[in-house]
C-alpha cells in the first residue's frame, strides 16, 4: 500500500514538473518583454517562487532534503530581492514631483 502512494506520488509530481514548463515559459517572456520595471519585477518574483515550487518537486521525486534546503534559500533571496524593488520603487516614486 505504501509502495503504491509512493510510486502515485512519484507519478503526480513528474507530471508536475512537466505542467511547470509553461509558466516557466510565460514568466520568462515577460520578464524579457515587461513594458514597465515592476512588470520585470514582478515576473522575476513568479520566477522565484517557481524555482520554489520546482525545487520543493524535485525533493519528492529523488527523495533528497537537500532540494528542499534550496528551496528555502531561494525564497529568501526572492523575498530579499522583493523588499529591496519596493524600497527602490519608493524611493524613486516620491524624488519625481
Amino acid at each position: 500500500m505504501i509502495e503504491q502512494l509512493q510510486s502515485l506520488a512519484h507519478g503526480v509530481a513528474n507530471a508536475l514538473l512537466l505542467f511547470m514548463v509553461v509558466p516557466l515559459g510565460m514568466t520568462a517572456y515577460r520578464l524579457l518583454a515587461g513594458p514597465g520595471f515592476a512588470d520585470r519585477f514582478v515576473a522575476l518574483d513568479m520566477l522565484s517562487g517557481l524555482a520554489v515550487a520546482i525545487a520543493a518537486l524535485a525533493a519528492v521525486v529523488t527523495g533528497r532534503r537537500e532540494f528542499l534546503d534550496v528551496g528555502l534559500v531561494l525564497a529568501l533571496f526572492g523575498f530579499i530581492g522583493t523588499a529591496a524593488l519596493a524600497a527602490f520603487l519608493e524611493r524613486e516614486r516620491r524624488a519625481d514631483p
